[in-house]
């Protein structure tokens, strides 16, 4: 009887978690699209930058005032051999993200960065010479062809924002796989991530900000009157978008690989369900059969890589079959992506 009582509070300490990541990731999405359509601030590097400091206080408040979650204690000199770079790809990944999300609806967005998956392993085997079981390439078809077929009846498609999200999936890719040589010895969770990627991110990205968007923030700040209400919803996605970290945290703490997986690719229907409420984008019938085939794919992408993973060393080889197990899995976790 305890034990049954330990394991449905478990299963609903999971699907608060689960709910609250959603939450979050889909709200910080959908106040970033009002904030470049309905407000008109069409700025991504300085909502960027916003995101960026926010994340960077909230961060330095969680892990050294309320200490709710230990420091990971970096080397000084590991901080700029290390950290930097990785914060530089970071920091393009996320700007990315916000620049596509500027030009194009957020359920083609959100369509388009499901592709970080094939991304990453082609990556992997074009630059690193890695070679993978011959599932893994099979279970990236459907989401290649999805991709394919959203792409192509977009009613809403634009080519800048389109290659904004498709250079943003290279740098999330990138940024991962980085991650396992300069992170290589420091276990990071979520938020010392945050700790300290973002106040490097901010100082990259600062500069280019205010040399290039400087002047129209200026010019959007003298034809609003009332600022107060704008300034709330942007400065509040750039808190959201803190929260999203810390909720990324606890989802994978009380989750298994599997179930993270699924709730990530249902988040990406929620957001994209959500967004089409919201703003009313037209969404053919082929564009969301490519959607659904792409969420699918990721989905049995997934699946794949949680199999070979458990495989046993000892289990049989086809001749598609890498030698180890270390060559058989995508050094990448895909839903991460969405951190700042």
């Amino acid at each position: 009887m305890e034990e049954a009582t330990l394991c449905q509070w478990s299963v609903i300490r999971s699907v608060l978690a689960i709910i609250q990541w959603w939450g979050f990731n889909v709200t910080v999405i959908i106040m970033n699209k009002w904030i470049f359509q309905k407000l008109d601030f069409k700025f991504p590097l300085t909502v960027s930058s916003i995101h960026f400091i926010c994340s960077a206080i909230g961060a330095y408040l969680v892990i050294k005032v309320l200490k709710l979650k230990p420091l990971i204690v970096v080397d000084p000199e590991d901080r700029w051999k290390r950290i930097f770079p990785m914060s530089f790809v970071f920091c393009i990944n996320i700007v990315l993200g916000n620049v596509s999300l500027r030009y194009i609806p957020v359920s083609f967005m959100q369509t388009i960065k499901s592709f970080t998956p094939a991304t990453t392993v082609i990556l992997q085997w074009l630059v690193w010479k890695k070679q993978f079981d011959g599932r893994i390439w099979a279970s990236l078809v459907p989401i290649v062809g999805g991709i394919l077929l959203t792409s192509i009846t977009e009613l809403s498609f634009n080519m800048f924002g389109f290659c904004a999200a498709l250079f943003g999936c290279l740098a999330t890719s990138t940024k991962t796989i980085l991650a396992e040589s300069l992170l290589h010895g420091y276990k990071f969770d979520s938020i010392n991530t945050v700790y300290y990627m973002a106040p490097f991110a901010t100082m990259i990205l600062a500069g280019p900000a205010l040399l290039l968007e400087g002047s129209g923030v200026v010019l959007w700040f003298q034809s609003h009157t009332s600022l107060l209400s704008p300034l709330i919803i942007i400065f509040g996605s750039g808190v959201l978008a803190f929260c999203l970290n810390f909720s990324i945290f606890y989802v994978i703490h009380s989750t298994t690989a599997v179930t993270f997986n699924v709730a990530g690719n249902l988040k990406v229907a929620v957001a994209v369900t959500c967004s089409w409420l919201i703003f009313r984008n037209p969404i053919s019938a082929m564009n969301a059969i490519g959607c659904a085939i792409t969420l699918l794919g990721c989905t049995f992408y997934g699946y794949v890589r949680h199999m070979i993973s458990q495989q046993s060393p000892g289990t049989p080889r086809t001749p598609l079959t890498p030698r180890s197990l270390m060559e058989l899995v995508p050094l990448v976790s895909d839903k991460l992506d969405d951190k700042v």
